[in-house]
């Protein structure tokens, strides 16, 4: 990166960070540092939703999830609009009214301590994990810049998170992430306006959508009903809405986010903003994903996106037989040069024989290209056995990085260390709000002062996210870190959200029940995800009835106990 990028990105991250420490002073007890005293506007708890799900995994990985596979991905959030208006009817009056610091508390009152204790746990285990995978993500992006380790990054963006998460408390994270947000939507509509302005002069907005379309990349609606595809209309609108409404009704990273509103009303209003504005905007990230695809049509692109692995290949034993591909691979670029001559031009005149032929060409030359770059991944398995061979999120980084002017890289690069800094820092302070209210204070410290348990809240805070930067040193060998993210939180969600709505709507099923019915269908989602039955968003909504039939049926067999006769 240039001086001038260095400038905008220090400039950038500096400004974030001295604006969550000014708006966080005198936090004096436990409700400011967990709650931030519940003062929160609905536009600061609706930007501090989006911030918190919208990580930097979002910003690396749609994009290179819309160059790979095209716009099915944004089905994944269509349940999510539908999931805002429920959890705004049900969900957040309950937990207002009972004024929790977590969700789980409710749990308790509901059932009992052991269906409280086991909850918390799930949340803790698949939040603690998905966190260390959204500090990896950034980490990229210094190793590749700076040509250094990925461990060495991962442990300084880890440090920097962790000490900033640790004095802020949820204040300073919500106001930071309002600014973060604001920043990410101005870079974002820069971003595609810029990829845009570097398409071929000939070539614009709806050129490029329709050589996208030809492509097949353009595929957002899929009303296929197979429960092997994992992005359909209706793994969206069922699965999905499962899975949002458990992420955003029972994980406390987002449950903590709206418990912050002034009142019932800044609660959903927030809420319901980022039903509107989150399916619009990963649309827009997978979009740009697109609209890089049809750049690199024009352009040469890399055979293999991280430059890191190519590198050492280009040292290795194998550099002659990687020259040699990268030649043929100049070949079929200049190919495909002249039939999007071709097709453009048919395009125009609306030629549909001619639309064919050349779609044909360029589909049959980019089956060529994918067998080139599976030649190049060989070479890089046989030139490192412990070789990261999954580029997908580091397509964006690396045309940001080698395409815009001077300036925009680094603010681009900063947006997606801002997104992984707002989600991390949340997702750390739920993981340290649920270890003190659910576990220290429930079972350790009952009685102790606000002195002590703001002190307990810092040290939880500070052991979650030594933790989850261990996480983040393995995370490497999750592939798509996006789809790795919401793999993990169907493991998991289903079961708990079956646990809240048993806990809201089926008043008959006892504690015990409930107990043993979620402990069992975990074990169940965990069976079936891995004999690889259903596509992973099914899990959400199998997991969430098998908590209630399991329930339903125990509570039946505990209830004809009791009526046998004593000896």
């Amino acid at each position: 990166m240039s001086t001038t990028d260095w400038i905008v990105l220090f400039t950038t991250l500096l400004l974030i960070v001295a604006y969550g420490i000014y708006k966080s002073r005198n936090i004096k007890n436990i409700n400011g540092y967990l709650l931030g005293d519940k003062s929160l506007s609905w536009y600061t708890v609706g930007f501090s939703v989006m911030a918190t799900q919208a990580s930097a995994i979002t910003f690396l990985s749609a994009p290179g999830l819309g160059y790979s596979s095209g716009m099915s991905f944004v089905q994944f959030y269509f349940g999510l609009p539908l999931a805002m208006i429920v959890l705004c009817i049900t969900f957040v009056p309950i937990f207002q009214k009972l004024n929790v610091y977590t969700a789980y508390e409710f749990l308790e009152q509901r059932f009992d301590v052991n269906t409280r204790a086991l909850t918390a746990f799930l949340f803790l285990i698949q939040r603690g994990i998905s966190t260390g995978i959204t500090i990896f993500a950034p980490s990229i992006i210094l190793s590749t810049i700076l040509h250094i380790d990925v461990t060495l990054t991962t442990l300084l963006i880890g440090s920097i998170v962790i000490i900033y998460t640790v004095y802020g408390g949820t204040k300073a994270v919500s106001y930071t992430q309002l600014l973060q947000m604001s920043i990410i939507f101005g870079g974002l509509l820069a971003a595609g306006i810029m990829v845009i302005y570097l398409l071929p002069a000939n070539i614009g907005f709806s050129e490029a959508l329709q050589i996208a379309g030809k492509s097949g990349k353009t595929n957002a609606i899929d009303f296929s009903f197979d429960l092997d595809n994992q992005y359909t209309v209706w793994t969206g609108l069922i699965g999905g809405f499962f899975l949002q409404l458990s992420y955003f009704g029972t994980d406390q990273s987002q449950v903590g986010r709206y418990l912050t509103g002034a009142s019932v009303r800044e609660s959903r209003l927030g809420l319901l903003m980022n039903g509107l504005l989150k399916v619009p905007m990963q649309f827009c990230i997978l979009l740009i994903g697109v609209l890089v695809f049809v750049y690199y049509q024009f352009n040469t692109a890399p055979l293999f996106f991280n430059s890191q692995e190519t590198y050492k290949l280009e040292q290795s034993i194998y550099a002659n037989d990687y020259n040699n591909i990268l030649k043929e691979q100049e070949k079929l670029s200049a190919a495909k040069k002249i039939t999007l001559a071709e097709l453009t031009q048919a395009i125009s005149s609306d030629n549909t024989p001619a639309i064919d032929e050349s779609r044909n060409t360029i589909q049959d030359l980019n089956n060529k290209g994918e067998k080139l770059r599976e030649e190049v991944i060989t070479l890089i398995k046989k030139n490192d056995q412990k070789a990261d061979t999954n580029d997908n999120n580091y397509i964006f980084l690396h045309f940001v990085t080698t395409t815009f002017p001077k300036g925009f890289i680094g603010l681009l690069i900063a947006i997606i260390m801002l997104a992984s800094m707002g989600a991390t820092a949340s997702a750390i302070n739920s993981l340290a709000s649920t270890s003190v209210i659910d576990i220290y204070k429930r079972f350790i410290s009952k009685n102790g002062t606000e002195a002590m348990d703001l002190k307990a809240s810092r040290l939880f805070t500070l052991v979650w996210g030594v933790f989850t930067v261990i996480i983040a040193l393995y995370a490497n060998k999750l592939g798509n870190l996006l789809e790795a993210v919401n793999i993990l939180g169907s493991l998991f969600y289903g079961t708990i959200l079956g646990i809240f709505l048993v806990a809201f709507y089926l008043k008959n099923i006892g504690g015990k029940a409930v107990f043993w019915a979620a402990v069992l269908s975990e074990v169940g989602v965990f069976a079936i995800w891995k004999m690889n039955i259903v596509a992973f968003l099914w899990l959400n909504l199998i997991g969430c009835i098998l908590v209630i039939l399991l329930g339903l049926m125990l509570q039946i067999f505990i209830n004809s106990r009791k009526k046998l006769p004593s000896n």
